[in-house]
This record gives C-alpha cells, structure tokens and sequence, in this order.
C-alpha cells in the first residue's frame, strides 16, 4: 500500500476502534462470552451496493443456503442469520464507517456467535479490531490481504499485531491469502509468454496488498515487473495514463484493484492504448460487472487477452459437495457470481464449528470455544476442497482458478496451485 493511503487506514482503523470499543463498554474478558439464551446470531456484512454488489449478494445467497441445509439450528440452538450492507451510496464501495458500524452492531448484540465478512480487505482492517476486542469468531469469504494475518515482505509495518488488540487471533479465511494469489499470476503470466509486466493498482488495501504480493513473488519467479503505478479511481479519463504505459513496452499488464474502483474503465483504456498486450487482472475484479459491457464492464473485443486470477473455481475443479452447491444455487439464484461458494462454505465452516463447540448443540454456546474449533479446524472436506485453518487463520488450501470473459460472462479456464 502507498504510504498516504497506509497512513490513513491506519488512522481510520486507530479511530474506528476506540470508538466502537467505547460503544460497546470497554475491555470485558471477551473469551468468556457465553450466549443466553437459545438463540445464536451470525452476522453477514458485505457490500451490496456499487458495482460489487453482485459478489455480496451471491455471498449472502450462498451463506442463506448453508444455514437451510441445517434447517437453521445446531441442536437446541437457533441459528439467526442478519445482513449489513457495508457499502453506502455515496462510496460507491464498501465505506469505514459503515463496515464500524456494521461491527459494533454485532459486538453490541449479546447473542452474536459470528461474523461472516467482510469481502474487501480494507473493511476487514477495519472490522477485525473491533471484532477481536469483543472475542467475535469472524470468518472472511474472500479478504485476501496478506497482512490481516502475517507479516512479512508482503505486510505493511505494524501488520498482523495492530489489528488484534485483544491479542488472540479472532480471524479466519477460506481463501487463500495473495501470497498465494501472487504465485499463480506470476506462473500463469510466465506460461503465457509474459517476460515484461505493468502493474497498475487502485488506492484500496486489496489492489496495493496484491500489487505488493505480486512484486515479490516476480521478484523470485524472475518476471520483469517494469513499475508498479497507482491510479486515481476518481478520474474522468486515463488516455494519459495508457500512453505512458504504452510507452513502457509492457507486453503484459497486471490491473490490481476492486470493481468499484474505476476498474472497468481503466482496464478499457489500456487495452485500446496496448492492442497486443495481454490483460492480467486480480480476485477483486472476478465479478460479472467487471467483464458484461452492459455493467460498465470491459469491451467484448477484450476478451480473448484479459485473465482474471479467483480463489473460486469451476463446478467441475471442486469436490461433490461443491458441485451439488453450485448446481443448487443455480437452480434457485441463477448462474453463480465466484463468490458465491466462498460464502457457502464459510457459513458451512461457522456452524461446524459451533457445533463441535458446543456438542452438537447440548452444551453452553461460548464464542472462545467457537473460535477455538474454527482455529482447530484440520483436514476439513468441505466444499472447497479439503484444507485445515492455520494458527494465523489461513486456509491451507493453495490453489487459484483462472477465468476468462466469453460474451459477457465469467467463464473458468483452468486452475493453477501455487508452489
């Protein structure tokens, strides 16, 4: 991340926190959280306006899903699923203070057991403090930053500790960080000829992470990354911008950045300034309103040279639990966004856990034994696969699928797993 734009998150982060910590009366032992009552509350918070709006309802349809498959209990308890929008109109994108208070919501609410959220990772910067101080098990469908939960070449200083004031790990993904991301886009930009490469990322946590990411995994691959550009996502044109990219003599260009970033917009007009280029773009951009023309999306003639890098896969990469999923959720939503099955099992990973927690629902439902089973998680075959949860809470899972625009849709290429 810039430095600017690391300074201000970690200002927000800094800011948000106090607050919701006061909000919700201080320091607490939040580890012994115990839920009374019958009722356990799992909150969901994903963008649900703006162009990624698309991703964070196939979320939630995917987390609706998991929760009828378990007729909506776990033993004696029920299970209560609440939505929030952490996006607003006038963001266009997930915003700060919506995700806080979308946070501080369910650190409020005594019978919270969970929080499924959020999708970008620079909401989840800001809702793992608040979270964390209240003992809140969170499992994110997709915020792939490294530094949510290790450090490292790839972390911002100060990352993963600053996000843990409670300093126990509360967080948990299923999948898999950028570290992992970066491995596949640089094997895959390699395979396709690549040997000088253009990155060009948008001021959000998850494009710079990645763009970072991605220049160390180069680094060690031996793939030529030229610069690393940042772009304004409020700018009305970027014909100035694609002719000094042009003028690089980039054979392969890297867009990482999130759909409500102007990414549809700028990915065009580098295209038309770069006609035989080829077009890499990352997980925040793997939704059909970056790739349909009629959503603002990319031209269609784009299409045989953009390459799209998802944690989510094609029905036919995943084991039976996750093809009967997406067979599932097609017959009542329609065709899937990637998305949709990272909600699935992430909803399907809480209730597990949950259950192990309290003994399939006969026992006292406490958050720290919730977290403790999620973190205890191994060799878990679920819908993704089978992976365990890491002491950090990483998914040991190390594949990526590759999708490819065809006619405005989303269509899976191949998957490629990172060495």
């Amino acid at each position: 991340m810039s430095t600017g734009g690391l300074h201000r998150l970690t200002l927000t982060v800094a800011a948000l926190a106090a607050l919701a910590l006061a909000a919700c009366g201080g320091t607490d032992a939040p580890a012994q959280v115990r839920i009374p009552g019958k009722k356990l509350t799992i909150y969901v918070s994903v963008p649900l306006l703006g162009a990624s709006a698309v991703s964070g309802r196939a979320v939630v349809d995917g987390v609706r899903i998991a929760l009828r498959e378990a007729h909506n209990r776990v033993g004696r308890y029920r299970v209560v699923m609440k939505v929030l929008n952490d996006a607003t109109v006038a963001q266009g994108e997930w915003d700060p203070g919506q995700t806080s208070s979308n946070a501080v919501q369910a650190a409020a609410d005594h019978t919270t057991i969970g929080y499924i959220g959020d999708l970008d990772s620079g909401a989840t910067a800001v809702s793992i403090p608040i979270l964390n101080q209240a003992g809140i098990p969170q499992i994110s469908p997709r915020s792939t930053a490294v530094g949510l939960t290790s450090g490292g070449a790839a972390a911002a200083p100060g990352e993963p500790a600053k996000y843990y004031p409670a300093q126990v790990r509360t967080f948990a993904r299923v999948a898999p960080s950028d570290s992992v991301q970066a491995a596949v886009q640089v094997m895959l930009q390699q395979s396709l000829g690549c040997t000088k490469t253009y990155v060009l990322t948008d001021e959000e946590v998850d494009g710079e992470d990645f763009a970072t990411s991605f220049g160390v995994a180069a680094q060690r691959a031996g793939l030529r990354v030229l610069a690393t550009q940042q772009y304004d996502p409020q700018a009305l044109g970027y014909r100035a911008l694609a002719a000094t990219i042009a003028s690089s003599h980039a054979n392969c260009v890297l867009v990482s950045a999130i759909s409500g970033s102007n990414a549809g917009p700028v990915t065009r007009q580098i295209a038309a300034a770069m006609p035989k280029a080829r077009i890499f773009a990352a997980a925040g951009v793997a939704q059909s309103t970056f790739v349909d023309p009629a959503k603002g999306g990319v031209p269609l003639a784009l299409d045989p040279r953009l390459f799209i890098t998802s944690p989510a896969l094609g029905a036919a990469a995943y084991p039976r639990a996750g093809r009967e999923f997406l067979a599932r959720f097609a017959r009542i939503y329609g065709t899937p966004e990637p998305d949709a099955i990272l909600g699935y099992e992430s909803m399907r990973l809480m209730l597990s856990a949950i259950s192990t927690a309290t003994h399939g629902g006969r026992d006292p439902a406490r958050r720290a034994a919730v977290l403790r089973a999620i973190f205890d998680t191994h060799h878990r075959h679920g819908a993704l696969g089978t992976y365990s949860i890491d002491r950090d809470g990483n998914t040991t899972l190390s594949t990526y699928g590759v999708w490819r625009p065809v006619n405005g849709r989303l269509r899976f290429w191949k998957v490629i797993e990172a060495p």
